[in-house]
């Protein structure tokens, strides 16, 4: 059964779940429906249509003290697969468009270098500053986690905070306790223009 988080909660991921190794992270979101007005330039040019907004979902792969240590321990659109082979990223989509997940990760958790200590799931605006869109344009973002081996959703975060203005979004974070894995939800909201704005933090 599916456990619903809210901001700030933490949850075992491996310790009530016996076995648990190969892991889908699914990050989803929809674009606004812009209000229809009339008159002719919204008949020609699409009022009520939802903007594509292009956000991209990536993982970090950091050490103990919250760093990370080689570009190749980014996972995102340009660098699909982590070197350790433990971190996969299904690809990028372009417009959020469609129901479910609109980018998907694949975690094996087993192969996880023991150097690594959390996995860290970001989501930002492609192009943001020179398309002027943020994650106020943005509605109905979650992160979810799968177990692979049943297909069960095991973890649903829905982030349901305004994010107004905010243009990337610190969405969440499976990260060592011990021999066992957890999971925080994070939602935290900034101003980074880039992914490459986000990394420098890290």
């Amino acid at each position: 059964m599916s456990i619903n988080l809210q901001k700030g909660q933490r949850v075992d991921l491996t310790k009530g779940n016996k076995g648990l190794s190969k892991i889908m992270v699914g990050l989803g979101w929809d674009p606004v429906e812009q209000p229809r007005g009339g008159g002719l330039l919204n008949a020609l040019f699409g009022g009520g249509k939802a903007p594509e907004i292009d956000c991209d979902a990536s993982v970090l792969m950091l050490n103990e003290q919250g760093r990370l240590v080689s570009n190749k321990n980014l996972i995102y659109f340009g660098n699909l697969k982590s070197g350790c082979g433990s971190v996969k990223h299904a690809g990028d989509n372009l417009t959020g468009g469609g129901d479910g997940d609109d980018e998907e990760i694949f975690v094996e958790l087993n192969k996880v270098p023991s150097d690594i200590h959390k996995l860290f799931f970001v989501v930002n605006i492609y192009d943001c500053i020179r398309r002027k869109q943020d994650f106020g344009m943005i509605n109905n973002a979650f992160i979810r986690l799968v177990n692979l081996d049943n297909k069960q959703e095991l973890i649903r975060y829905n982030l349901t905070n305004s994010y107004s203005g905010k243009t990337a979004l610190m969405v969440g974070e499976i990260y060592r306790d011990g021999a066992e894995w957890k999971f925080v939800a994070v939602g935290e909201g900034t101003n980074d223009a880039s992914l490459g704005e986000i990394v420098k933090r890290f």
